[in-house]
């Protein structure tokens, strides 16, 4: 007669194994946990908010994922209909705008723009034919236009920087320092800032800058710059005394840096001359107002 003996050593271990590792899961998840509650604490976020940018991120991976399924199905406009239906559906539409950066000019005129993107599905959005539309006004330099999921479009605007008052036929026009007219002034409103005239001066705006940047001394003292037979410059000063300077950009800043430092020395702005030309090479020729007839008067004494 035999006798059979179970040995249960082996189960005893195996349940202790599994015991251990049971222990650690837990002590591991809970690591997991604490940590987790660590980096949301510091996250700037609600966690609505949370919710629903991974909402956005899931939808937008199965916009992008059903696209690229459609064209190479060769059905980009069917695509493009059902994807804007279920962004739709989704409430991933234009709801609002948001403009940024308007400070001078009528923010309505860039709403007018845009607002054509009311209620629609945001992957419809021509984010570049909007820019463009932008640009066409006058006070725009530049433009960014972005979504702001689910609802917003957000508006960057750079605006032209008023520069110069240019003086047409009958009206006053606010300039900017490339010559790009941005909108009509009254003539109150552009007492105080440079008066630019003549014909063609509208495209000489950029090099009357680098001209008077050459003397900085003498550069906000300039009233009016005057441009003359399209080959030179007569500047006025606020002291109503005018400088005729030669043709040439070289030569006429060469000309107005040796006026400025005979004015720091001699202080001829302000004095009784009425016009100084510097036309002439290395001359400078001054008139004062009545001197000839003085001069006649006393030639006809002496006589």
């Amino acid at each position: 007669m035999s006798t059979t003996i179970k040995r249960k050593g082996k189960g005893v271990r195996r349940s202790a194994a599994a015991k251990g590792r049971a222990s650690t899961a837990r002590k591991a998840r809970a690591k997991t946990g604490s940590a987790l509650d660590s980096v949301m604490a510091i996250l700037p976020f609600t966690e609505e908010q949370l919710h629903r940018i991974f909402l956005a991120v899931i939808l937008g991976g199965a916009v992008a994922l059903a696209w690229f399924v459609a064209s190479l199905a060769g059905v980009p406009a069917m695509a493009e209909r059902q994807i804007a239906g279920l962004a739709s559906d989704a409430g991933f539409e234009v709801r609002g705008v948001q403009i940024r950066g308007v400070e001078r000019m009528n923010e309505l005129k860039v709403y007018e723009r845009v607002l054509g993107q009311q209620d629609r599905a945001m992957p419809l959005v021509d984010l570049g034919a909007v820019r463009e539309e932008l640009l066409e006004l006058s006070w725009v330099k530049d433009a960014r236009v972005s979504r702001q999921l689910p609802t917003t479009l957000v508006v960057d605007i750079v605006e032209r920087v008023p520069h110069a008052v240019l003086k047409k036929p009958k009206r006053l026009v606010l300039i900017d320092a490339e010559g790009i007219e941005l909108e009509p002034i009254s003539k109150d409103n552009a007492k105080g800032r440079l008066l630019v005239s003549g014909p063609g001066a509208q495209n000489q705006v950029a090099a009357l800058g680098k001209l008077l940047d050459s003397a900085p001394a003498l550069k906000p003292q300039v009233s009016e710059a005057e441009w003359v037979g399209n080959r030179r410059w007569n500047l006025t000063f606020t002291t109503d005394q005018v400088l005729a300077l030669p043709q040439g950009e070289s030569t006429s800043s060469t000309a107005l840096v040796s006026f400025a430092r005979l004015d720091g020395v001699n202080r001829l702005l302000g004095g009784k001359v009425a016009t100084f030309d510097m036309r002439a090479p290395e001359r400078i020729y001054m008139r004062i107002p009545g001197r000839a007839q003085e001069m006649l008067d006393a030639k006809g004494s002496a006589n």
